[in-house]
């Protein structure tokens, strides 16, 4: 039997375990990013190793999240990994050189690779042929000592793509069918592969902003074959040698097969607050429009802005609309710049934004009170945009120009004739803003600002756990409800004491005041628990608070292993409708839960306040439990783990 792409890379990484679906695998990574809102915290954790240099064969710090410097916390951090990226083998990507994802794809994707990176939107890579998860910034920290990467083997499912993309129909409009077909959990525990001939249409850009929002479907990773555009796509970029071919075999087997037509796709939009709420753009009548927002990690390439610049060529934004557009890389502005893309969008009246995340992260461009706004990013959870009751919609750049033309949410078939453009045969490379380590890195002095604090470290698992219910949650609760970014919040990520402060404060005011009063505690949540990005504060600081068990009815992939990793207990109930059986506030009790996970033996979790048990369970390998009941994964690998 033949073998499909996502096995055939993971098989020439395996290190250890079967590739068999929900088996414990480990994984060689070949590269890792960061990014500055976590990377600060990776490095820190990896400086905690006592290592001398990486063991990667590439690694990559990004500043691209934390760019607004109106104190000095930004700008002291950005210093701190300059220098620690210097001294430890690490390229850095400076201020303004772009959004990592955009820019790893231009300057270091390698088909047939392995990469991890500590932002959940690290399988952009997908693209090009990678196999690039996202991961917490401690699973890269470990990755960079040379530390295998842990996950259970995950199912795979093709998405076979059939025909070719009418006019003002994208490669957005493929993932929101996708999202729409399975919906934001429908990744969970599986690898989204795309193939048949429908692919070969689509270019690399195109495939990359597909593979970035599978991170809205919870996936562990997308990807695309490496093929003839692939290759067409590094010559452009000067990196053709690191060309090789991957593709699944023809006789190659799925778990199940989705198939999408891309002669009937029409123009779709993702209405708030999620992006799985797909409709058709033309089902949605005379919804005024606020704000426009083109860019981002997902629709920000070089193509993305020049139909944009061309749809508003000797138009004007709408009186009403305040409309920002974000070049993906410094690679991209100069190119804009240069063939006259540019100008269009400054004449047409919009904002252009430094080459960075900015509004997609709450860093800058909140939108008014109430507004509606319209944005070719990748997710519209409640209050991400920096305003809480922001209406926030995800739709491509064409259907953005419309809205921002019009005033309305509008199909963009309405806007006349797609334009062509005509793509260089050659672009501009230039690297200078990618600064290569020291040659000399004993001389290398590692800059802390006052931001820095030290690490929190967990203590070890005590024998029994009891506590009270410090919160008890709905569905789908995202790592923006737990740990909120945004450009107050942000610039803390590097100081654990001050930004716990605001763990959970959107959805309760008062929780920090009672996770103190009651010394820490527990929370329960309901499906989905912890989807979004891989910010590991969303367990960091919640250990820090003194968080023990989280009980849920399920997890999100990477929010799971960020608890395991600083040692707190992931459960799930035995039966979905015990759920109902705990309340805010009462009394648990879990006697001699560190003996009976090392068993594997079932457990129970004692409901002091209502006089029940309910039975729970774990999915946890005997490493996964050797973590927890050390306190983390820092401490299980400075306690000589593997």
């Amino acid at each position: 039997m033949g073998m499909n792409l996502a096995e055939k890379i993971i098989s020439a990484h395996l290190v250890n375990g079967k590739m068999e679906t929900g088996e414990d695998i480990a994984l060689k990574i070949d590269q890792t990013l960061t990014q500055d809102a976590t990377g600060t915290m990776a490095y820190l954790q990896f400086e905690a190793l006592g290592l001398k240099k990486i063991q990667t064969d590439l690694s990559v710090s990004y500043i691209d999240h934390n760019m607004l410097q109106a104190g000095f916390e930004n700008a002291d951090d950005h210093k701190y990994l300059q220098s620690v990226a210097s001294k430890y083998g690490i390229y850095f990507s400076r201020p303004g050189n772009g959004i990592c994802h955009q820019v790893h794809l231009e300057r270091f994707g390698s088909p047939g690779k392995t990469l991890l990176g500590s932002d959940s939107h690290t399988p952009t890579g997908g693209g090009i042929g990678m196999l690039a998860m996202g991961a917490g910034g401690l699973d890269v920290a470990v990755a960079m000592g040379g530390g295998a990467f842990y996950l259970k083997m995950p199912e795979v499912v093709k998405i076979h793509l059939t025909g070719k993309l009418k006019p003002f129909v994208t490669a957005k409009d493929i993932i929101l069918e996708v999202l729409r077909v399975l919906s934001v959990k429908g990744g969970l525990g599986r690898i989204i592969e795309y193939g048949g001939p429908g692919v070969k249409n689509l270019s690399v850009t195109q495939r990359a902003t597909i593979t970035n929002m599978g991170a809205e479907l919870g996936a562990t990773t997308s990807v695309f074959p490496s093929d003839d555009n692939t290759k067409e796509y590094m010559k452009l970029q000067k990196r053709v040698k690191e060309w090789s071919r991957w593709e699944a075999d023809p006789d190659a087997k799925y778990s199940k097969v989705v198939k999408i037509n891309l002669d009937k796709l029409e123009p779709l939009i993702a209405k708030p607050h999620s992006p799985d709420s797909v409709v058709k753009v033309k089902s949605i009548k005379r919804v005024k429009v606020d704000q426009v927002c083109i860019g981002s990690c997902t629709n920000s390439s070089l193509s993305d802005l020049m139909i944009t610049a061309a749809l508003l060529k000797g138009k004007k934004i709408h009186s009403e609309v305040s409309c920002t557009i974000t070049p993906g890389s410094k690679q991209v502005f100069e190119a804009i710049s240069e063939n006259g893309s540019l100008t269009h969008m400054i004449a047409a009246g919009a904002r252009i934004v430094e080459s960075a995340c900015g509004p997609c992260i709450g860093m800058g461009q909140a939108p008014n009170s109430g507004a509606v706004s319209v944005r070719s990013f990748n997710r519209n959870f409640p209050g991400r945009s920096g305003t809480k009751d922001a209406q926030v919609y995800l739709a491509s750049p064409e259907t953005c120009v419309a809205a921002a033309i019009t005033g309305y949410i509008t199909d963009p078939s309405e806007l006349g004739r797609y334009p062509k453009i005509k793509l260089p045969e050659k672009i501009k490379i230039d690297d200078s803003g990618i600064i290569p380590p020291s040659k000399t890195p004993s001389k290398v002095k590692i800059l802390r600002g006052p931001n820095i604090a030290p690490l929190p470290i967990n203590k070890a698992m005590p024998s029994t756990l009891e506590g009270d219910v410090l919160l008890k949650t709905g569905d789908n609760i995202t790592t923006d409800h737990i740990m909120p970014a945004g450009a107050k919040i942000l610039p803390l990520r590097s100081n654990i004491p001050k930004i716990s402060e605001f763990v959970y404060t959107y959805l309760d005011p008062d929780f920090v005041k009672r996770a103190k009063q009651k010394n820490g505690g527990f929370i329960v949540g309901g499906e989905n628990y912890g989807q979004g990005s891989s910010r590991e504060h969303a367990a960091l600081a919640p250990m820090y608070l003194g968080l023990k068990m989280v009980l849920t009815i399920s997890f999100a992939r990477i929010h799971l292993a960020n608890l395991i990793n600083f040692g707190i207990l992931p459960l799930t109930f035995a039966e979905p409708a015990d759920y109902d059986k705990i309340e805010q506030g009462d009394n648990l009790k879990l006697p001699m839960v560190a003996d009976i996970i090392s068993t594997g033996a079932d457990l129970t979790v004692k409901n002091l306040t209502k006089g029940i048990d309910i039975p729970v369970t774990y999915s946890l390998t005997p490493r996964q439990v050797a973590i927890v009941r050390a306190g983390g994964l820092l401490n299980y690998t400075r306690g000589g783990g593997k």
